[in-house]
């Protein structure tokens, strides 16, 4: 009996890359003897739907899209009782999951991948109940990722992030923020202007901004919470760790929880693996230890 596999994709994702390339990555799955199921997404959501939905029926769910596609696959996956594998190919701006797990960015290879790569389980994190696969952030630039316009993404890739932030500057906020992790007893609070909770080796397609030796099965976030600098010297030394991938304690919090609750006065607006991921007061992130496992390319 055939293995029934799942195809769901994103017609408009980056530049429409897939759709000439859809009849020989379906070949591909096919080659595999697998009896294949195609979805295209119409709107936001539907990836969550048809896999919370539909995802038991099939031995192996596969999406193609971006990092917002995958996503909505990840939403869908976290409602199954039975989680099969899920492989992915990658059409998107930045895909910083694909460059994480070794996904090749080209179609073929990519299609080619999920049939021969390696099944690795992985942790999944959740904001305030709301899941996501690398990144949740707030703060200076955070904006940028779902406001900029999916044309300017498709002419400039990840830069149209940057020539976007950089009109920015003037405007960036700080927020008092009282953090507390896994022990009640360890807590802080300070202005922060910028936060992220990370499980990847990448983010907006910088690799090693998140620290170095990042496992993402090992139940834990990397946390960078970046201080309000108080002058233009402060600034560039905060720009200057970054560089060089050393957290200043003097101007950067960085560590490593699996459990970790922000709370302001003032709401603030998060995005979660570069889309919109609501607006809290208290923001509640928890890590969801190896919860799905994706087909990643092997380890040269």
């Amino acid at each position: 009996m055939k293995k029934k596999m799942l195809f769901i994709y994103n017609p408009h994702a980056g530049k429409e890359a897939l759709k000439s390339k859809l009849s020989d990555v379906l070949e591909i799955f096919m080659d595999a003897d697998y009896e294949v199921t195609v979805y295209a997404t119409k709107q936001a959501k539907d990836a969550t739907n048809i896999v919370s939905s539909r995802g038991d029926d099939f031995d192996f769910i596969v999406c193609s899209g971006g990092d917002g596609t995958l996503n909505e696959v990840t939403d869908g996956f976290m409602k199954l009782e039975h989680r099969p594998p899920c492989g992915y190919i990658p059409t998107g701006t930045v895909n910083d999951f694909a460059t994480t797990h070794h996904i090749p960015k080209n179609i073929i290879m990519a299609a080619n991948n999920v049939i021969e790569g390696e099944c690795f389980p992985c942790d999944i994190g959740s904001l305030n109940g709301d899941y996501f696969n690398y990144v949740a952030a707030f703060g200076a630039f955070t904006e940028v990722a779902y406001q900029t316009s999916q044309e300017i993404k498709n002419i400039f890739g990840k830069l149209a992030y940057f020539l976007d932030g950089v009109k920015r500057l003037p405007t960036l906020k700080s927020y008092h923020i009282r953090v507390e992790l896994d022990d009640e007893t360890e807590s802080f609070e300070d202005e922060i202007i910028f936060g992220m909770i990370t499980n990847s080796k990448s983010v907006g397609g910088f690799k090693g901004i998140t620290g170095r030796n990042v496992k993402l099965d090992d139940g834990l976030f990397e946390v960078t919470l970046i201080k309000c600098p108080q002058n233009a010297v402060e600034l560039q030394a905060i720009i200057n760790s970054l560089l060089t991938r050393e957290a200043n304690p003097k101007y950067i919090h960085s560590f490593a929880s699996n459990h970790i609750i922000l709370t302001s006065q003032e709401e603030i607006s998060w995005t979660i693996d570069g889309e919109y991921g609501g607006t809290y007061h208290l923001a509640e992130i928890i890590n969801h230890k190896k919860a799905i496992s994706y087909i990643r390319g092997k380890k040269k």
